[in-house]
């Protein structure tokens, strides 16, 4: 599984975006699942807002499976709390907090994102170690794509939305 940043959703959906074809690229040849946070979706909507079509364009990705969205509960926005703090030099914010607690609840370390410079310091726990991520994208980065899937292949097989259970 791959968690993506703020960065990617935004590139992905405005074309006037300079990250717009390289994110586009890049998500056309992924091989593996993609997730996100709901304080990411938030940053994107925001960023995206001036043009209806893009929101709308990030609405149907996220509807369409294109990636699961992973709740924080009580345990991961704790977690995000922690990490502000320990990052609060850099600053962290909130999302990215947020896609540091959800790699590490879904267990990858392997992220989505433009900010390579953040993403190149923050870590993630896993037990007793903290491991740095591994930014898709970055070309001395894993390898994680495959050749020639079309991007459409790669929506269609995308982790659906889950359902949020009744009360």
């Amino acid at each position: 599984m791959i968690v993506v940043d703020t960065g990617p959703l935004v590139a992905l959906f405005d074309a006037t975006d300079h990250s717009h074809l390289g994110c586009r690229r890049i998500l056309s040849r992924l091989d593996e699942r993609l997730a996100t946070t709901l304080p990411a979706l938030t940053e994107a909507f925001h960023l995206l807002r001036p043009r209806e079509r893009r929101v709308s364009g990030l609405i149907d990705f996220i509807r369409d499976g294109g990636a699961a969205v992973v709740p924080l509960e009580r345990d991961g926005l704790s977690r995000c709390f922690d990490l502000m703090q320990l990052y609060a030099d850099i600053p962290m914010d909130f999302a990215d907090a947020s896609i540091v607690a959800a790699a590490e609840q879904v267990g990858t370390n392997k992220v989505f994102t433009l900010d390579h410079k953040h993403f190149g310091i923050y870590r993630m726990r896993r037990g007793y170690h903290q491991l740095p991520f591994k930014i898709v994208g970055d070309p001395s980065g894993p390898q994680l794509v495959r050749e020639g899937v079309a991007e459409t292949d790669v929506l269609a097989a995308a982790v659906p939305y889950p359902e949020q259970p009744g009360p």
